[in-house]
């Protein structure tokens, strides 16, 4: 079993100063399971804390609102992690930003390499977007801009 931590080690921090494809667990608020979704816009402003931002209508503000534990799965420094925390509110809409973004803070529990004994990430998932390029990147930023001023 993997030594769990409470603040991020440098290399996790520094992968998480930029936009990283990360996966985000909540529990359904309806269902009472567990659900995950892939989310981007998260980075981390300290090392006992990641910062993220989602619509307003998506049901993780729900499932948020009804159960703040969390964990997300950060894929880096060839390994999986996972992180685990309580998520808070910190701003319901960000300024700025073209449609309604709530930003949340999780204050880390505690974080954990979760990759099997033996082995290693060869290679870490990358998404891209579908749509216009410059208008993905112009949103990202905008949103980026819109968290580190929460």
């Amino acid at each position: 079993m993997s030594k769990t931590m409470t603040a991020l080690n440098d290399e996790l921090f520094t992968h998480l100063q930029q936009q990283s494809f990360v996966l985000l667990h909540t529990t359904d608020a309806e269902l009472g399971r567990p659900t995950s979704s892939a989310i981007s816009w998260i980075y981390a402003p300290t090392r006992d804390k990641l910062r993220f931002a989602i619509d307003t209508r998506s049901s993780l503000s729900e499932n948020l609102e009804a159960n703040p534990h969390v964990c997300v799965t950060v894929f880096a420094s060839g390994g999986v992690y996972t992180v685990h925390g309580r998520a808070v509110r910190v701003v319901p809409v960000l300024e700025d930003v073209p449609f309604e973004v709530s930003c949340f803070d999780i204050e880390i529990d505690s974080w954990r390499n979760a990759m099997y004994a033996g082995s290693r990430l060869a290679a870490a998932p990358v998404s891209e977007k579908t749509y216009d390029q410059r208008a993905a990147d112009k949103l990202d930023g905008q949103v980026f801009d819109a968290m580190r001023k929460a």
